[in-house]
């Protein structure tokens, strides 16, 4: 917190953006060897003392001092090589990548993201899906083929097939189709025949999700290309968010391999079980505890975690869609067995003020973000003059093999490694740098083929490479951005210095804090105070006897003492005090003599206070330990003003006063 203090300070110091007239740009003053502009100074007064909101407004002659000041300091940790060290650069490259963010992001395409996630938060869907399996690296010949085989099945849908029971035929999503048991592996379980339940914005990936938001209940999409392949998407309902839901459930497990576990016998004995429950469920708890089977439940009375539409079987929230809060629903089956739920309440959506930082969080983290990268990759293209050799990459990767598969990649004998493949403004990007990001990049890939996985790292490749041009360039192509890095640049650089050439000396010089203490003590005086033992207690019935202590004359360890072997006296203090006036009201209210001694109560504290004063102190110095730390600023301070002074013999300041006056004149 210190460094940030500080650094804010500091940065405060920085020169900034003048406009331009034909002497601002004449040297004004030179520090050593350094020539400083008329400019570079207005730049930091301007800032400083003339826009915005100014506290303590200064004269230019008195900015000027605390102007040289600075730059005696920037060029003496210069010429230490402190700008240099490796602690420093990592310091500043961290604050330099913060500071490179904003011309990397899309601010409108992120808040567009996060209002289009925020309308689709107040919808929960039901849907089902056909999966047509397709590679996200595909080439495009094998693209085309999922796409027309995707469609070719939609059209036996739109015909009058049943949705299902084509998901169940053609689906490359295995879940869809019923499974037998492995035994040892998996048990058995009926498919979902492409039913994947209830979602909602974020639970599935962003594509599909789109999908799904864009069809209307009822209706089936056109094939919807994702990370998994194509998807036919069927809508089966749109209803209003549930949000977070609470619930409780009874629970009977089916298990065919267990006679009293028959289907028909669970069906019957949870059909029974409703029955008993009371109308308007009084006696639910009493069911709970004396028959259901999720035993994780049962000291909350049937109470699940609190969950999502998606965190649980469809059928539970199929059911609680149609339940009012705290109604019960008549048994139903799920994978699991049969239940009897009943729904207490749901969160639904806050409003969208109170979720938008939340939401850009996660769209920050989600697949959305790749379309921001998107549009800020076109941005830079375009800004950059970003020209492609379509041909030359085309042909390269051709003689690509699979030894790129393998991690081992070996480049053709027959590649022209020179060739330009594209050029960002005047600079080429070779066939040869490619290569370069391949043996850095590359991994086994055993999925994909050569002309795919070369065409994604190619993809990357571009992308690296522009936006990392655009970072080497952020100086040069703003202005801004340059003046801002230097700001933190300094204002690092000065830290360090003040902490190695003033803080810690004066923290660590004992010797010199004690000599400057002595020569100053007569600067930190104690005023006429009095040495009082104050009692305090917030039982009434305690102070006659509290008082007893003190008339005895004990002293405050002792009546502690006291306090503390005996109960009676919980609650109660007792310690020693030094008052000067204005310390006190009570203090200050009467005569101070020995053994003057007062009683009061506070409303404030609800409590009684027992004062006694014990003697008279006339004013003396504050001792080294109660002033150390207002000695330590003082002393360095003091340091500092020394440092300074040698720093001008080292590094002469000449100040050109014609060019000063016109300074001054341009401010009156």
């Amino acid at each position: 917190m210190k460094k940030l203090r500080v650094l804010a300070l500091m940065l405060a110091m920085m020169p900034a953006i003048v406009s331009a007239q034909s002497w601002k740009s004449e040297t004004m003053m030179t520090i050593g060897d350094k020539q400083i502009t008329a400019g570079e100074f207005m730049g930091i007064y301007e800032k400083n003392n003339v826009n915005g909101e100014v506290l303590d407004k200064k004269s230019v002659d008195e900015y000027l001092d605390l102007f040289t000041t600075f730059k005696l300091k920037v060029i003496e940790a210069q010429s230490q090589g402190m700008d240099t060290a490796a602690k420093f650069v990592k310091e500043l490259n961290g604050y330099r990548k913060q500071l490179a963010k904003p011309y990397f992001s899309n601010d409108e395409a992120t808040e567009y993201l996060v209002e289009e996630a925020y309308e689709r938060m107040k919808w929960d869907i039901s849907a089902s899906h056909i999966l047509i399996k397709c590679d996200e690296h595909a080439v495009p010949a094998d693209t085309l083929k999922a796409y027309n085989k995707a469609m070719k099945i939609r059209e036996r849908i739109m015909k009058g097939e049943d949705f299902n029971d084509v998901a169940v035929e053609v689906s490359d999503d295995p879940s869809a189709r019923d499974h037998k048991e492995i035994p040892g592996k998996q048990r058995a379980y009926k498919g979902n025949r492409g039913y994947l339940g209830y979602f909602t914005a974020f639970d599935m990936v962003y594509p599909f999700e789109t999908g799904a938001y864009n069809t209307k209940e009822g209706e089936i999409s056109m094939p919807m290309r994702s990370n998994f392949g194509y998807h036919i998407i069927k809508v089966n309902s749109k209803t209003p968010a549930f949000g977070t839901i609470k619930a409780a459930h009874i629970f009977l497990a089916v298990d065919e391999n267990d006679p009293t576990k028959a289907d028909s016998i669970v069906r019957e004995k949870i059909n029974n079980i409703y029955n008993e429950i009371d109308e308007d469920g009084k006696n639910w708890h009493l069911i709970v505890r004396k028959y259901t089977e999720d035993k994780g439940t049962v000291i909350n009375n049937g109470m699940l975690t609190p969950f999502r539409v998606s965190q649980i079987v469809p059928e539970f929230i199929a059911t609680l869609k149609g339940l009012k809060e705290n109604e019960i629903a008549k048994p139903i089956k799920t994978s699991y067995g049969y239940h009897i739920v009943r729904f207490m309440s749901s969160s639904g959506i806050d409003s969208f003020d109170k979720e938008k930082e939340n939401i850009k969080k996660r769209v920050e983290k989600d697949m959305r973000a790749n379309v921001s990268d998107e549009v800020v990759l076109k941005r830079l293209m375009k800004e950059n003059n970003f020209k492609e050799y379509v041909k030359v990459k085309d042909k390269f990767i051709a003689t690509i093999d699979s030894t790129l598969n393998d991690g081992a990649f070996v480049v053709s004998p027959s590649v022209d490694v020179n060739k330009v493949l594209f050029n960002i403004n005047d600079e080429n990007f070779t066939v040869n740098d490619f290569i370069g990001y391949i043996e850095k990049n590359q991994k086994q890939e055993p999925f994909l083929s050569p002309e795919a996985y070369a065409y994604t790292l190619y993809d990357k490749f571009v992308k690296e490479t522009v936006f990392a041009y655009e970072d080497s360039h952020l100086e040069t192509k703003y202005p801004e951005f340059n003046l801002l890095v230097q700001e933190y640049h300094d204002g690092i650089l000065l830290f360090d210095l003040m902490e190695k050439e003033v803080w810690n000396k004066a923290t660590k010089d004992t010797a010199g804090l004690n000599n400057y203490y002595e020569k100053h003590k007569d600067e930190y005086m104690w005023g006429e105070r009095v040495k009082t033992t104050v009692i305090t207690t917030t039982k009434e019935e305690l102070v006659d006897t509290l008082t007893y202590f003190l008339d005895e004359k004990l002293t405050s360890d002792s009546i502690r003492a006291i306090i503390k072997s005996d109960k009676r006296f919980s609650g109660a203090s007792a310690k020693t005090s030094f008052f000067q006036k204005g310390d006190n009201k009570y203090i200050d209210a009467v005569e101070w003599a020995p053994t003057t001694e007062i009683q009061v109560y506070s409303n404030i504290d609800k409590a009684f206070y027992i004062y006694k004063m014990l003697e008279i102190l006339e004013p003396e110095p504050k001792k080294f330990k109660e002033v150390r730390g207002i000695i330590t600023s003082a002393y360095q301070a003091q340091l500092e003003q020394e440092w300074i002074k040698e720093l001008k013999e080292k590094y002469p300041v000449s100040v050109n006063e014609a060019v000063l006056n016109q300074v001054r004149e341009y401010y009156r």
